[in-house]
């Protein structure tokens, strides 16, 4: 609220009277473009925004629409941005700074730039670096709104995921995955059949400028409600399965370029582009079979205590006098001790960091010196590593997260409407004083 109140404030004093000895003269600093229930969004981020996806668009040799279209789309995403960062204040949703450069060192990385690289690229592009971060800031915090509170209106039960498994062994189109772009016809809130009939119109005639060559990335940014809009209407790659039915029954087989549509949801008429088409690939991973001995620091046995006691136990080890197993049982914290310590064959990455930093590093029948993670102080004994085909292993996780994934999109456009349809929100418009 404090942050709302600051901007408000700010806003307020935005017009400034100078005054000369001649005459009292007024300049126009910044303006309120929109305000968002309590908060507002200021000329100023309008046109940042616009500036950027100018900037991006020259960069990637891509035409945009008119700038009255796209002020539109822009206008609509920071008026969304605004809503819902009002809600993560409520839910006390932040993101702190170790965040916020974890997510920019990946997306350098991403790029193939280095953290200096990536960030002379921002300042090239007009924009400086402190904006950058609080733009990507804005958009973790809406990302984290938006899962928080759309997750718990999807429900997937076991039945749709054994019912996705037999689909998915069925079908062998599972292996390929399409590039989509989508554009959404919005109908208004409570439709007539006069507004059914125009968004219609308006699709049909959407799909006609499509089949004789019109710009896809374009014509979305012009005229989607979708929140992918202002993204040239790009959904990314998704196979047959991780897509809404009314668009995988269509999809299904069409060759790059297919346009399909209009189809009808409850959000209005959408139009779905093929734009690119591939074959998906068999996932393999490293699993690997180890013990470990756990010893928990207390107030009674320091740190320092618990290392020396699991290098007494490596020593009874190298003596032959004991086995890894027997002293596990005896001396081994946790439920792995009744077993000898055996942590089964896992994938190594599901372990804590400390302890899947430590596995790297050994090799079949080493034992691991003594470290600590977040659970203790460990050694471990690597047994085995083997490759699997996780494929099979992981489909039923994955068949679960598919159909959380297509009902999410759409749970989402449905969330984020009535969010706006409960806010209170005006526009004013750009000449007005």
């Amino acid at each position: 609220m404090t942050n709302i109140l600051n901007k408000l404030l700010f806003a307020s004093s935005l017009i400034v009277a100078t005054l000369t000895t001649v005459q009292a003269k007024e300049e126009l600093l910044d303006r309120v473009a929109v305000i968002v229930n309590g908060g507002v969004v200021l000329e100023s981020e309008v046109e940042d925004l616009l500036k950027s996806i100018k900037q991006q668009a020259k960069n990637n040799n891509q035409d945009l629409p008119s700038d009255t279209a796209l002020r539109i789309q822009v206008t609509d995403k920071l008026i969304n941005d605004s809503l819902l960062t009002q809600i993560g204040e409520r839910m006390g949703v932040q993101i702190s700074d170790a965040q916020l450069d974890e997510t920019i060192n990946r997306m350098a990385q991403e790029n193939k730039m280095s953290l200096a690289q990536f960030r002379q690229t921002i300042i090239n592009d007009g924009t400086t670096y402190e904006k950058y971060r609080e733009d990507v800031r804005i958009e973790l915090i809406v990302g984290e709104v938006s899962r928080n509170n759309v997750r718990r209106r999807i429900f997937v039960s076991p039945q749709e995921v054994d019912n996705l498994l037999t689909a998915m062994k069925e079908q062998s189109s599972n292996d390929i995955e399409y590039e989509l772009g989508h554009i959404l016809i919005e109908f208004p809130a409570n439709p007539k059949q006069a507004d059914l009939d125009a968004a219609k119109a308006r699709a049909n005639k959407v799909i006609e400028l499509l089949n004789e060559g019109s710009d896809f990335a374009k014509i979305a940014i012009t005229s989607s409600g979708d929140s992918n809009a202002l993204k040239g209407g790009n959904l990314g790659w998704k196979n047959i399965n991780e897509m809404p039915t009314l668009f995988s029954e269509l999809i299904a087989e069409q060759p790059k370029g297919t346009v399909v549509g209009p189809i009808r949801t409850g959000l209005g008429y959408s139009i779905v582009k093929v734009l690119d088409v591939r074959g998906r690939e068999i996932v393999e991973v490293e699993e690997v079979k180890a013990s470990h001995i756990l010893i928990a620091p207390s107030v009674i046995l320091s740190d320092e205590k618990a290392q020396a006691l699991l290098n007494s136990l490596l020593a009874k080890i190298d003596a032959g006098e004991a086995t890894f197993a027997e002293l596990a049982k005896e001396y081994s914290e946790g439920p792995t001790s009744v077993r000898g310590g055996d942590l089964g064959w896992a994938d190594p990455t599901n372990y804590d960091p400390a302890f899947q930093k430590a596995l790297a590093t050994m090799e079949k029948g080493d034992y691991h010196k003594p470290f600590l993670s977040s659970f203790g102080w460990h050694i471990i004994y690597l047994e085995d590593r083997r490759m699997v085909d996780a494929t099979s292993q992981m489909n039923e996780n994955r068949a679960y997260q598919l159909l959380f994934n297509r009902k999410y999109a759409m749970e989402n456009a449905r969330w984020l409407k009535e969010m706006r349809d409960e806010a209170y929100i005006e526009i004013f418009e750009k000449d007005a004083r």
